[in-house]
């Protein structure tokens, strides 16, 4: 996997897999239920967790989508703090912005 389809499936905590190349390679405007029907059985990543996109997205009324990245934005919408894992984490070294605050107010 090349690392923009690692870009592509996996955003803001949220892994899609598979399903972001079959989004990808979609007709829009792509009706919900359609995009349910075709789709609302295949698992998508959520932190250390994984949901259905029927589970994930179901709970909408009605929407359209335009793109492959207006799905995936609203599937990051719906699912909020679930994918985030271990809240406050980095792996990148140094102090999250939360521990920096607590530092300078002492």
């Amino acid at each position: 996997m090349t690392t923009d389809q690692n870009d592509d499936s996996r955003k803001q905590g949220v892994e899609l897999g598979p399903l972001a190349d079959d989004l990808e390679d979609e007709e829009y405007p792509l009706e919900l239920g359609a995009l349910l029907e075709r789709y609302g059985d295949r698992e998508v990543g959520l932190g250390d967790d994984t949901s259905t996109l029927r589970t994930v997205l179901g709970p909408q009324d009605e929407a359209t989508y335009d793109s492959a990245d207006d799905v995936r934005q609203s599937i990051v919408g719906m699912v909020g703090d679930e994918a985030i894992g271990r809240k406050n984490y980095t792996d990148r070294g140094g102090n999250t912005e939360a521990e920096e605050g607590d530092e300078e107010s002492m």
